[in-house]
């Protein structure tokens, strides 16, 4: 056989591959089966052109593990090389055949590989490789190249009677998992599930049955064990696909999952080529657990699911396949280099996702709004993070109030600018993120005549201030913040049945009830059909903690701040508690009213609980 020297810059190049040049090991079968596939589209391009004749209807990359020799092969029935080939690309790193055909047919050629390294991983996980290859040329004759992993190699006559090439690692001993067929199954699901040339690895057991009943048998069957579909659904015109075929691949992507919501097909060609489709999955209030589920492909090998640089972050909440030969990838295809295309489909895709919403809400908003409890999540932190989304979205986000009625933003204001504009002309939407506990503050909201929307997404807080930002003359305030009339401060002022001196003598009772650590108290004369005391949190602080709470930040430090708010116009204030005898006996009923209100707040825990419980028990007993 004839020996030489691959031509290499360093002596080095083998540790360097090995080492730094992949980030993970597991990449040297996505490289080689690649390769395969290059050969295989190359010999369908030329026969396409009439420049050869083949049958390629057939065209299959075989898979094997052969544990007693320690070797993994990966056979194609592609182009092949002739000696010459092999000198050329096999023995100069960095050289790739694929930049030379694709000069000569750019406009047919879809080759995936771009960078002359793919084949070279294979040393990251063998410590030795041989190249078995006959070319589709009539005079090619079968050739055979060895290497071990330094710079040395040989060629020679090889035994092979089919057109193609055969990779044959022999595996070192620190990658023997290698040679497990769980560990293959596992790579090859992950990064050649689409490859567009059928790939076989081995054989499976199929199970079928016949009968019925009792009769029923099972008959097992060896079928070969074909990994791939060559021909996934975001490869194909959006015509030719049925809502079924969306579920289906849907399905394909993400077993056992939840049915999408709805999907867009991506399909452009200029100023970059991309195709894919994304899926609105069912969030159901979550975030961090439905990210990284996009997976990127080039020309329909898998990359990564990490596409933060591709996508906005709002994005990633979204599922599917994102395929582009355009997008710039570093050397082993690891991670994405910075270019201006990638920014041009970022902002693509933007423009798509929002116009997809806009269509659905104008064709069918009745369908669009019952969806809302899982697209409001994302149309809203597309809101947040977004600003050329947030444009577009104020259009179709959504303000639910507790009637189950749907507003945008617009459409809500003027429902209630009305009643709940406040004297320095801001409207003041009143919300709620709990109704079953805020129910009281909800049911005296509505005695005057007020709306209330529900806020109860993970990100709601976020969310009010960037409206209240955008929008400017509209602010949110829980409807337990403050007493309702001051909420909104349109109301005329109530008088109160006590005179002053009597109100003086009943704040001096619920003083001594709250103590030190009561929070601020105050008289107020409000509706006698509000509650006798009310216990009310301030926006701004409350804000403040629940913001810094989702932060992970330590709220110890932070007083959990509210006011006590005694209706002087309630009966049980204006009349009984002032006509009860003692003032030990007044300040314990005032204690127990603060505890009502306490309870009602839910701040009622551990020994007071019990004191109010037995309290309770002995009116009645």
């Amino acid at each position: 056989m004839e020996k030489g020297q691959i031509s290499v810059q360093t002596e080095n190049i083998f540790p360097i591959i090995k080492q730094f040049l992949y980030s993970d090991q597991e990449i040297f079968l996505r490289e080689l089966v690649s390769n395969a596939v290059d050969a295989s589209s190359k010999l369908k391009t030329l026969v396409s052109k009439g420049e050869v004749s083949a049958d390629i209807d057939n065209l299959m990359i075989d898979i094997t593990i052969d544990k007693e020799n320690n070797t993994l092969t990966i056979s194609d029935q592609g182009i092949g090389m002739t000696e010459a080939e092999v000198k050329k690309y096999l023995n100069q790193v960095a050289f790739s055949s694929a930049t030379d055909f694709l000069k000569k047919y750019k406009d047919e050629a879809s080759i995936i590989g771009h960078f002359g390294l793919g084949f070279y991983s294979a040393f990251m996980v063998a410590d030795k490789v041989e190249v078995v290859t006959r070319s589709y040329k009539k005079s090619g004759k079968a050739v055979k190249w060895v290497c071990e992993g330094d710079p040395q190699y040989e060629i020679g006559k090889g035994e092979k009677k089919q057109r193609g090439t055969d990779i044959i690692l022999h595996i070192s001993d620190d990658s023997k998992e290698f040679l497990e067929e769980t560990r293959i199954q596992h790579l090859l699901d992950k990064y050649c599930k689409f490859l567009p040339v059928q790939i076989r690895f081995g054989t499976k057991t199929e199970t079928t049955y016949e009968g019925e009943g009792d009769d029923r048998t099972s008959i097992e069957t060896e079928v070969d064990n074909l990994i791939n579909n060559t021909s996934p659904a975001w490869k194909k015109k959006p015509a030719k696909l049925k809502d079924e075929d969306y579920k289906n691949f849907y399905n394909e992507l993400y077993p056992f999952s939840q049915p999408p919501l709805f999907w867009i097909h991506l399909n452009i060609d200029f100023p970059f080529d991309l195709t894919g489709i994304l899926y609105f999955p069912k969030l159901n209030n979550s975030i961090e657990v439905q990210k990284n589920k996009i997976q990127l492909y080039s020309n329909q090998v898998y990359v990564t699911d990490d596409v933060k640089e591709i996508v906005p972050e709002f994005l990633t909440l979204l599922h599917g396949v994102i395929d582009s030969p355009d997008i710039p990838l570093n050397v082993s295809r690891s991670y994405l280099q910075s270019d201006s295309n990638v920014k041009k489909i970022t902002s693509y895709i933007t423009k798509k996702v929002a116009e997809k919403l806009a269509k659905l809400f104008k064709k069918d908003r009745e369908e669009y709004q019952s969806k809302w409890s899982e697209i409001g999540t994302f149309v809203k932190y597309g809101m947040l993070t977004e600003e050329k989304f947030h444009d577009k979205a104020v259009k179709f986000a959504l303000l639910q109030n507790l009637s189950n009625e749907f507003y945008t933003i617009e459409e809500y204001k003027e429902k209630i600018k009305a009643t709940q504009t406040d004297k320095h002309d801001k409207i003041i939407c009143l919300y709620t993120n709990n109704p079953q506990e805020h129910h009281s503050y909800i049911e005296s909201a509505k005695n005057y005549g007020y709306d209330v929307v529900e806020f109860n997404n993970i990100i709601d807080n976020h969310f009010m201030q960037h409206l209240e930002s955008k929008v400017g003359d509209m602010t949110f305030v829980r409807v337990d913040s403050d007493t309702v009339d001051n909420l909104v401060q349109k109301e005329e002022s109530r008088e109160s049945v006590l005179s002053e001196k009597e109100q003086e003598k009943v704040k001096g009772f619920f003083e001594g009830a709250l103590g030190d650590g009561g929070g601020f108290l105050s008289m107020k004369a409000l509706s006698p059909e509000d509650h006798p005391v009310l216990i009310t949190k301030p926006e701004f602080m409350r804000r403040m903690k629940e913001m810094q709470s989702m932060q992970g930040m330590d709220m110890g430090m932070m007083p959990d701040s509210h006011n006590v708010v005694v209706n002087t116009n309630h009966p049980l204030i204006a009349e009984k508690l002032l006509k009860m005898k003692g003032a030990e006996r007044k300040e314990g009923f005032a204690s127990y009213l603060y505890d009502l209100a306490r309870l009602n707040q839910n701040m009622l825990k551990g020994e007071d609980m019990s004191k109010f419980i037995e309290k309770s028990l002995s009116f009645v007993g």
